[in-house]
């Protein structure tokens, strides 16, 4: 009977203390980083803007490969030309401030800010043209 009754003494003591109402284990907050290192060097980097074909020209890192911008001629050309003698751009249908390149087909140029008539510089060919 001795066997029997040590084995039903710690059943019963395991019973008793299960039983009792325990205390929830302190809540502990774990503030853990990244797990990978961040790559941006901005706190909260500029959204993105949908693409406007018709609104104001913003700076980009890289020029795009069929429009770029074209910036007053900063030195007049080799030989003197009379202002008649410059081809005109050619307007692209609805794009109000890109002209196609007379001597480069196919590449639009903004020329936005500039009025009718100034010469402009196909950054392309280097060669310079009119606004229409």
């Amino acid at each position: 009977m001795m066997k029997f009754s040590l084995p039903l003494a710690l059943l019963a003591v395991f019973f008793f203390a299960s039983c009792a109402e325990e205390q929830p284990p302190p809540t502990t907050q774990h503030h853990r980083g990244a797990p990978y290192a961040s790559t941006e060097t901005q706190e909260y980097p500029p959204p993105q803007q949908p693409f406007n074909p018709n609104g104001p020209v913003q700076p980009m890192s890289t020029p795009p490969p069929q429009i770029a911008t074209s910036p007053p001629p900063a030195a007049a050309p080799e030989k003197k030309v009379a202002k008649g003698d410059y081809p005109y751009g050619i307007p692209v249908p609805g794009k109000p401030h890109l002209v196609e390149s007379p001597y480069s087909p196919g590449k639009y140029i903004d020329v936005e800010g500039f009025p009718p008539g100034t010469e402009v510089k196909d950054p392309y060919t280097d060669k310079i043209f009119l606004v229409p």
